[in-house]
């Protein structure tokens, strides 16, 4: 009685980590959202409560990695279930720096103001909804452990950064064209960096799905396809 107990005890850990990685999740995918409609709209006040809520990730951060010592230590977990907590540790880093690249959006949108063509807004909404639509997914895929879906990841975070080249060479057009426009558009450059980096960790975050359910690493055979150091527009040199 006392092991059915244990055993019952043990899982509810467990469950606790994966549910609070759900919620960070969730919230991450918030705050990107909000950061960009913060910055299309040229909306202060909402950038400032994306800065504020970065916070609750900070905390679900630290509430996992605590959650996950004590787990180790008092289980001494081995196989699938030390896979299960050094996972929800990793994924739960990427989860927080997913938040904290939506709060760099947020910062830039006082030194945006406003007067760019709205296809670059266009441009960004599409590169964030690309991103997010990754993260969403491959979040799912923790919840299901389905790794047999994880192929699309790489697929799509190829097209996040077709999609983020192109925007690139845009903004530098836009800033060789008009010296009015360098300073809010290397801002843009900035955000746009930051939500293709959210495809890049949400691959992070399928590559660890795929270690927990498996125990083996996804094959790192997938060259990235940024291509902005190749952009070369007239006038420019090209990079060496």
């Amino acid at each position: 009685m006392q092991s059915v107990h244990i055993m019952s005890a043990y899982d509810e850990e467990l469950k606790f980590l994966s549910k609070r990685i759900a919620a960070m999740g969730g919230h991450a995918e918030r705050m990107v959202e909000q950061a960009v409609a913060a910055l299309v709209n040229a909306d202060h006040g909402l950038a400032q409560k994306v800065i504020q809520d970065d916070l609750v990730l900070d905390e679900g951060q630290r509430e996992i990695d605590d959650r996950a010592i004590v787990i180790i230590a008092r289980r001494q977990p081995m196989a699938t279930d030390l896979r299960e907590i050094v996972g929800a540790i990793r994924i739960s880093a990427d989860i927080e720096r997913v938040g904290d690249l939506g709060k760099n959006v947020a910062k830039r949108v006082a030194s945006v103001d406003g007067r760019q063509p709205n296809s670059l807004f266009r441009g960004l909404e599409a590169l964030a909804n690309l991103a997010l639509t990754q993260l969403k997914e491959v979040l799912d895929v923790y919840a299901s452990r389905s790794v047999d879906r994880i192929g699309f990841v790489r697929d799509r975070d190829d097209q996040i950064d077709a999609m983020y080249t192109s925007l690139f060479r845009e903004l530098l057009t836009y800033m060789m064209e008009d010296p009015r426009n360098i300073t809010p558009c290397t801002h843009l450059l900035f955000c746009a960096k930051n939500i293709e980096r959210i495809g890049d960790h949400a691959t992070n975050i399928a590559e660890t799905i795929y270690y927990i359910v498996t125990g083996d690493q996804m094959p790192a055979d997938r060259p990235k396809s940024d291509k902005t150091d190749k952009v070369v527009l007239p006038g420019m040199a090209p990079v060496k």
